[in-house]
Order: C-alpha cells, then structure tokens, then sequence
C-alpha cells in the first residue's frame, strides 16, 4: 500500500499479512477415474505446495508456510500448521520446522505436514492414501533422510508409489520444455531458496552431483541481516522490526545492485538519496498527540476523578481489612464464652483446631486484634478527613488558577483557545507520525547481496557467482560453453530486480573474451518446482522409469531411488578398510595366501588411499554431497 506524499518520496506502508485457513476440498472425479492421479507435493523449507497432476486442476490448490506452532506452556495444546496460524510473530507461539537447512530431519512434524495436506485435499479413505505422490528433496539428499520419508509414506500412508526429484530441477525441466529445447538438456542451474543455494550442473539431461556445489546462504539470513541494520539504525522500533516485516522488504523494496561499490556511491548524493529512499510508516496511535490539546479544566477534572477514584479504592480496602479483623475478632470471643458456660469439652476442641495451647493465648490473641481493629478504625477517620481536605484545596487551587489567567489577559477570549488547542493537537500528531517512519536506503541493496557476498554476515564462504566459477573450472572449455550457453535462476530468493544484469555482468567477467552465454529468469521462480513436478509427472504416468513402488521399497530398502531426468543420482564410491598399524597384529581371518595365479585370495588386507568424490572445499560441499551414495535402478550395485 502506497500512500502518496507532498514530498517527492513516497511512502509507503506494511501490509502485514495475515493467512486465512485453507478449506478442505473434495476430490474431484477427473482425480480417481481411470486411475488415482498423482499428487504433487513440493516441500520447501519456506513455503509448502501441494495439488493435483490432472489437466482440470492446473494450480497448487494448497501453499502454506512449512512450520507447526504450539501455545507456549500448555503441555497438550493443539498443534496448528501452515495457514491455521494467523500470525507467526506473537511469543505464545512455539515454532518448529520439520528442516535443518534444506533437509528434512524432523519427520514428526513432517508427518504433520502430510496430514493436513492429505487432509484439505479431500482424502478420505481409511487406512492409506490411494493417490501416488510426486515429492521434492534437495540435492544429493542423505540416504538417511530419504530412508525416513519412505518409511513414512510407505508405512504410515500406505501410497502406491512414490518418486523423487530436486526442485530446481523440476524448474529446469519446465522452463526448458516450454523454450521447446531439444532433449537432453546441458545447463547450469542457479537456485536460491529460504536456507540456502545451489550451483548444480546439468551434462545430458542428467545432474553432475559430483560437481554441485551449496552455499550456506538464502533469504533467512538476509531477513536477518535486514533486520539487524534497521535494529541499529531505529533502536526505539526494534518491537516492530519483526522478521516478517523484514521478509515483506527484501521481496517488495530490495534489488540487486550490477554494480555493487558503483551503487553505493550513487546512495552519497543528497539527490538520489532523496529519489530512491524508501519511507515505510509504522503503525502508531495518535492518543498521546490528542492529549497535548486537552485543556486546563478537562485536566483539572480529569486528574480529580483520578483521586476519587483512588480514594474510593483506598477506603473500599480499609473497610474490608476492618470487616475481616472484626470477624476473626468475633469468633475468637465466640470460643471464649465456650469456657465462661463451663463447656471445657468444646473449648479445647476449639482450641486445638484454632492451633493454641492455652487461655492466656487466646485472651492474648483476642487482645490484639482488639487493639489493631481499634487502631484501624481511628486511621480511617484520619485518613478520610485528610481526603475531604485534599479535595477542597484542589477546588480552591483550580478556581484561583482560572481567576489568575483571567486577570492577567482579558482580552484572551474562546477563540484564540480555539485556535490554540487545534495547533498543539495537529503540530504532535505530524511529528509522532514522522517518529515512526523507517527510511529505508541503502539496506535496499545491503540485504540481498549477502547472497554474492557470504563475508558481510560473518559467513566464511565463496560468494554465489564464485562457486559458479569453481564449478565451471573442473570441466573442459568445450562443455563450459555448453553449460553456460544455458544457464537457469530459480527459486523464491531469486526475484529481486537487477539479479539477472548482475549475473550477465559477473559471467562475462569470468568467460573467456567474445564468449557467449545466455541467462534465463526461471517464469515463476517460487512455483516453477511444483509446476515442473506436475509436467513430469502428466508425462511419466506411475509405474514408468522414476517412480519407486511398495515392492521396490521392500525388496531394496528406503534409500533406493529411481532416477529420472529430475532425480538426484547414484554416485558409486569405494570403501575403504582403515591402515594397519605396524604394532598391530594382522588377523588370521584377514592374511591372504597367493596362489598359482600370483593373486591374493581371501579378505584384501592392503589399505586404500581414499579420495572425496567431489573434491570440493569443505566450506562449501556438504558432507552429504561428498557421501551421497544412492542406489539407482540403474545401476543397483554398492561398490565396496
């Protein structure tokens, strides 16, 4: 919402988004006839998307926000998912996300996920999910993490079968069907997500998954970032810097600079600052501009009901400290009059459930509430003379300050109060609203460029356009133009302005002189995953090549995937016995014995010089993209 200025700068205001519940739908009758239609499921660690792969239903019918909330302190509290949760900012909320980064390891909450997707979408059959699911994972996924999500979806949902496949690819497979390319595609795809971001090459419609790279950087820790110059920059508004405000800025006022020292120069001239600064109002209440303009006899009175008030609170409670002690007093003398009768039965009785031990007690006990009950008495007839007093001289104060101000200026009539009070109400409300303004300048560029610069948040990493680099050098010059001749940018922290002239600038520093390449904004960044997935899926019914069944996952385990043009890859790696001490005595079992042929037989015994399979700096391969030794009906063999 913009809210047009006297000044050439607009300003504008938080929308401050609220999610609405997300019905349940019913199935419609093109999903079960001839067959159960797939169901796409694009799990993202931001934003969850999930629909149906038929012709009728072209859109995600469902995008919620990938976190469970709890009430805090309440042990059994409902848990409320995705767009149930009105507002994610209030305390009360226990948040919890089913990722660590981009991978999934807390499947109970992912189990949560799947129930209220499955839920809304109108399945309704007991027992299992008839429909197949089509389910995103990151690049070179543990096996750990997909024997898990297998286990669930296959055990606890019973579904037919299941395939995987890397989101940004699912975007690359889409954007390059549409430009009608040939197949198989060579490329080099671009992503940035809510955790994190990718470099993943494409040779022949197959990902290199030895030569992906991921740096530990994406749109949470630029909201971070954002959020803590505004915080040092605004130290009286840090309540209202909330991180969904600060993810509301970086998608709707940042860009990225081509130029990023180049920019920041322009951002020192009065000028530009004036022209390209962004003023966003922050809500506020104008209560305390209205009560500048209130006059002296609305404040004289104001202030006397205040002390009545207090009076009244004040004798209410003397009157009930009276009444208890007077009680108390009573039936201590009840229980008196029990021994002067001469029933000494009831009397001890009583003065045993009263704790005492004695007469002289009680009598003492009996005296001393008499006395404090009769001071007490006396302090409120003090006090409430010192009221009535208090009142009359405030009267007498309030009169004498009206006759003074009349003697002193008599010609100060009704009209100039007038004009007076409507100055001190309207002058504070303009400067209460100018007090919570955020001028938004150069964080406008400061936040997003963490992604190509890691270092200005602390992160010891190469850069986005960097690792572009390293990745490029560890193929020859002939499949660097392939790769480069088609390069992709997806994903939801892709869409700022300017990202793609800084790509196109960075590359034609990196490439060779007169090079060509050609770099393509993915349509929808944030939704060309799960249109991708639904693409595939239309065109590779179940039961094709990519698609896991329940038998495959009983045969072979819940870390077997089947590979497609989309899917992560089986990477074979060698295992590799640890070298043997020279003090350590070799095993009988593992001595080999040559024989005629000159070769060893038996258990191999020689250790192996190991190599990681990327090769990768560990700042920026992760230990699973070194490990990702995934089974493949390909090639279903484990090389030890």
């Amino acid at each position: 919402m913009i809210l047009k200025s006297s000044m050439s700068t607009n300003i504008f205001t938080f929308q401050d988004y609220k999610s609405t519940p997300d019905p349940v739908y019913e199935v419609n009758v093109e999903c079960l006839q001839p067959s159960p239609v797939p169901i796409i499921i694009d799990n993202g660690s931001f934003q969850t998307r999930a629909g149906w792969a038929c012709d009728e239903l072209s859109s995600p019918r469902l995008q919620f926000k990938s976190v469970a909330a709890r009430s805090r302190g309440a042990a059994r509290s409902e848990t409320q998912i995705g767009n149930d949760i009105p507002n994610l900012e209030p305390l009360r909320w226990l948040l919890k996300s089913q990722f660590d980064r981009n991978a999934v390891v807390n499947f109970e909450i992912q189990e949560l996920m799947f129930d209220y997707v499955f839920m809304h979408l109108g399945i309704a059959t007991q027992g299992c999910v008839e429909h197949p699911v089509v389910l995103t994972e990151p690049p070179c996924n543990p096996l750990h993490c997909r024997q898990m999500m297998s286990e669930l979806l296959f055990e606890c949902y019973g579904v037919p079968q299941v395939s995987y496949g890397i989101d940004s690819l699912f975007s690359f497979y889409l954007n390059n069907k549409q430009r009608s390319m040939d197949t198989p595609h060579t490329g080099l795809v671009i992503s940035s997500g809510y955790h994190c971001s990718h470099v993943l090459p494409v040779i022949n419609g197959r990902l290199d998954a030895a030569n992906c790279k991921r740096v530990n950087v994406g749109g949470s820790q630029a909201a971070s970032y954002l959020q803590r110059l505004l915080q040092l920059k605004y130290p009286g508004q840090q309540p209202a810097l909330t991180l969904s405000r600060m993810e509301e800025l970086l998608h709707q006022h940042s860009y990225i600079a081509s130029d990023y020292q180049q920019e920041l120069e322009k951002w020192r001239s009065p000028e530009f600052y004036e022209q390209e600064v962004h003023r966003i109002q922050l809500p506020f209440s104008a209560k305390l501009a209205g009560a500048a303009g209130v006059g002296a006899e609305e404040r004289q009175e104001r202030r006397a009901n205040q002390l009545r008030r207090l009076q009244e609170i004040n004798a209410r409670r003397r009157e009930e400290k009276i009444q208890q002690d007077q009680e108390r007093l009573d039936s201590l003398l009840a229980v008196q009059e029990l021994l002067e009768d001469g029933l000494v039965d009831q009397f001890q009785r009583r003065l045993v459930e009263l704790n005492m031990d004695s007469t002289e007690e009680l009598q003492s006990y009996i005296h001393k509430i008499s006395m404090n009950l009769e001071l007490s008495r006396q302090r409120n007839l003090l006090q409430e003379g010192l009221d009535n007093r208090a009142e009359a001289l405030d009267l007498d104060q309030s009169m004498e300050e009206g006759d003074g101000a009349a003697d002193t200026d008599p010609d100060f009539g009704e009209e100039n109060t007038e004009v007076e009070r409507s100055v001190n109400v309207s002058q504070p409300a303009l400067k209460l609203a100018e007090y919570h303004q955020l001028y938004v300048g150069t964080e406008r560029l400061r936040a997003p460029e963490v992604i190509f610069q890691p270092s200005m948040i602390g992160e010891d990493q190469m850069g986005l356009m960097e690792t572009v680099q390293f990745v490029l050098d560890r193929y020859t010059p002939e499949q660097q133009g392939a790769l480069v001749e088609n390069v992709l940018l997806t994903g939801g922290n892709l869409m700022y302005p300017g990202l793609r002239d800084r790509v196109e600038s960075e590359l034609l520093a990196i490439r060779p002189f007169q090079s060509y390449f050609k770099v393509r904004l993915a349509s929808r960044p944030a939704l060309d995953a799960w249109y991708g997935a639904r693409e595939w899926a239309l065109q590779n019914p179940p039961g094709e090549l990519g698609w896991l069944s329940r038998q495959d996952y009983e045969e072979k385990g819940g870390e077997y995937l089947s590979e497609h043009c989309a899917s992560n890859v089986f990477i074979p790696m060698a295992i590799c016995r640890p070298t043997q001490r020279a003090n350590e005595a070799v095993p009988a079992s593992e001595l080999t014995l040559p024989t005629e042929s000159g070769q060893a037989t038996g258990p191999v015994a020689v250790a192996m010089e190991t190599t990681p399979v990327s090769g990768a700096d560990a700042s920026l391969s992760d230990t699973r993209e070194a490990s990702s030794n995934m089974h493949s009906n390909t090639d279903p063999l484990i090389s030890t």
